[in-house]
């Protein structure tokens, strides 16, 4: 195992309404846990036959606590086999191998206000954010999106919690006037004011939208994708790996990081989907045809890095320093 690599075994194994799995992990030695930060999230291996992954969850417990961590996974019917594979694997006592945790998703701890939104499996950074920002008496408000309150996971929880007066549900089958209506639950635009979104990608793009063309900063309006749709269409490039001198042909429907373990050169890839980065490489010539949910809009702009696990090229070749 890597030096970040913890080996964690399922305490508990809690089923959660709408199909989503509660996991309580502690470390298989008893020792204490790193700490986080809330809006982290751990890297599981799920290895089991010819299944072998690495897939991305975040933490939902409370920051301030290295007893155990707690992560939620929908059993997701359109997964890769990712989800299906922990709500199989996941059975008390059995133990995976973990990356983490790590923070691509970090709160402002010093906001003035912050209002968390979640999306179904998305609540799950925002109740480790709802706790932390509690613990430390500023002002918030959480706003949980749901199908139904039948299948609203972690409610019974928020609704124990010191904080669910912070919370406001809202459930697509029942009155519009509790639906949530960003005109309405969107503070206005202010330098204190910060926003935080993760759920369903159609979800999030309505909320960053909507918030960015209300005059909300982009700055502001934190986001973190938990999985996204590919765009893989596009003709094919060369990519020169310049330390391992090997050039490679990136033909339609391959990927840049396929390409290369193909000729030998392995760069780690871990969601497949441009949402972790994991596999981010620098770029030394050409420019990227940026396809991932994981880099900024500055860092695009420089062309400096490139997601290999999605992303393709708007030049004829890449340089990538591999």
């Amino acid at each position: 195992m890597g030096a970040n690599t913890l080996k964690l075994k399922v305490a508990e194994r809690i089923e959660e309404p709408g199909n989503i799995l509660r996991l309580r992990l502690v470390e298989a030695s008893g020792a204490p846990l790193p700490a986080f930060e809330a809006g982290a999230h751990l890297d599981l291996h799920l290895k089991d036959g010819s299944t072998d992954l690495w897939r991305q969850y975040s933490l939902c417990s409370d920051p301030s606590k290295s007893d155990a961590y707690e992560i939620g996974v929908l059993r997701d019917p359109k997964s890769r086999g990712g989800s299906v594979a922990v709500h199989k694997l996941a059975q008390a006592g059995s133990t995976f191998e973990v990356d983490g945790p790590r923070n691509h998703f970090p709160l402002e701890e010093n906001a003035e206000v912050s209002v968390l939104l979640g999306g179904g499996i998305g609540i799950t950074p925002m109740l480790a954010m709802a706790q932390r920002l509690h613990a430390l008496n500023r002002d918030f408000v959480l706003h949980y999106c749901t199908r139904s309150e039948s299948v609203t996971a972690f409610k019974s929880l928020i609704e124990s919690a010191s904080w669910a007066d912070k919370v406001v549900f809202h459930f697509d089958d029942q009155p519009a006037e509790q639906r949530l209506d960003l005109a309405r639950d969107l503070p206005k635009p202010a330098p204190g004011t910060h926003l935080y979104v993760c759920g369903p990608q159609g979800f999030m793009d309505w909320v960053i939208n909507t918030a960015e063309g209300a005059g909300h900063a982009r700055a502001n309006v934190h986001r973190e994708y938990f999985s996204a749709d590919v765009d893989q269409s596009g003709g094919g490039f060369e990519v020169v790996a310049n330390r391992s001198g090997v050039t490679v042909r990136v033909e339609a429907g391959n990927t840049i990081a396929k390409a290369l373990a193909a000729a030998g050169i392995k760069i780690e890839v871990k969601c497949e989907e441009g949402v972790c980065g994991t596999c981010v490489t620098d770029v030394l010539d050409g420019i990227p045809d940026h396809r991932d949910k994981f880099l900024t809009d500055e860092e695009r702009e420089e062309c400096s890095m490139i997601c290999a696990c999605c992303s393709r090229a708007a030049t004829p070749t890449l340089v990538l320093d591999v």
